[in-house]
């Protein structure tokens, strides 16, 4: 003997947030891409003071794993708390812009990262294909499997 289920109508439409819920939602993605771009420059000066940690006179490179896991925490919080895949570029864009203030030598000849320091060369490489790879799971990847 099987069950008899009752008819049911359409599912009904789920009702709209209220205005004031949509202005509070716009309210923390702007707050959370501030966050991801602040956090994105406090851990580039971070990383950049590491760079030059030296022990026994050598240069020990304990920069680089604070790079990558840094800019896989930055891309997933911007990614998640913002809620758009543009927003991956969010902390990438100023990390970047603050590698490449820190590679430019000051009219006083100051330099942050030198070309013969191999732990600031590996650092940007680092940064750079961590925000690439994230880019692409977080961004790419998921419209891939999408369509599939």
């Amino acid at each position: 003997m099987s069950a008899v289920v009752p008819a049911q109508g359409p599912p009904a439409e789920p009702t709209p947030p209220a205005p004031w819920l949509r202005t509070a939602d716009l309210v923390l993605r702007a707050v959370a891409g501030v966050l991801a771009v602040a956090g994105a420059l406090l851990t580039g000066l971070v990383e950049l003071m590491l760079a030059g940690v030296r022990v026994g006179g050598h240069l020990v490179g304990v920069a680089v794993p604070v790079v990558v896991v840094a800019n896989v925490a930055l891309s997933w919080f911007a990614h998640r708390a913002v809620g758009a895949g543009w927003a991956v570029a969010l902390p990438a864009v100023p990390w970047f812009g603050l590698m490449v203030v820190a590679a430019v030598r000051t009219d006083e000849g100051d330099l942050l990262l030198a070309g013969d320091n191999w732990v600031g060369l590996a650092m940007i490489v680092a940064g750079a294909m961590t925000f690439a790879v994230m880019t692409f799971r977080l961004v790419l990847a998921p419209a891939a499997t999408r369509s599939g």
